[in-house]
């Protein structure tokens, strides 16, 4: 017999809705031959002079991943990496003009990715997802336990 859940299965829960909506996500953003975490890197390279390293910690992107992400990037002639202003030894990745004109219309995908995730909602319910979703992150269960790995999803193989 199985044992009494107490509570709401929470791990199914959040697990599922992100992968429906990184595969909604992937899907729309595939649509202008960007990946999630190209336009992640596009969007926060934007924002500030940020060395490659300070973009991989911000989109949560293993070293590996990054490189191949902006390798990509350079391919398609969206960024550049280039010699920082500030420190001579980090190289930052600078987005070019065709890059943030991408990066323009890969957040109006992303947006609208949400608003229709968030839109089988009512708008009180949606607000109160939101601050909720908020609230768990910022009030002390937003960190992962100091003395515990990083948990990464394990690759499935490809045939």
């Amino acid at each position: 017999m199985a044992p009494h859940r107490a509570e709401p299965d929470l791990s199914y829960l959040l697990d599922r809705a992100g992968h429906l909506l990184r595969t909604r996500m992937a899907a729309a953003l595939a649509e202008i031959g960007l990946t999630a975490r190209m336009h992640c890197v596009l969007v926060h390279a934007l924002e500030g002079e940020r060395t490659q390293i300070q973009l991989a910690e911000l989109g949560d992107i293993d070293k590996t991943s990054m490189v191949v992400t902006v390798d990509a990037l350079e391919t398609a002639g969206l960024a550049v990496r280039r010699p920082s202003s500030t420190d001579r030894r980090a190289r930052i990745i600078a987005v070019t003009d065709e890059g943030a004109k991408v990066a323009r219309r890969s957040q109006q995908i992303v947006d609208r990715v949400h608003r229709e995730a968030l839109g089988v909602l009512s708008e009180r319910d949606r607000a109160v997802l939101v601050r909720a979703m908020n609230r768990m992150l910022t009030d002390g269960f937003g960190t992962a336990p100091a003395d515990q790995p990083t948990v990464r999803r394990v690759r499935q193989p490809t045939n």
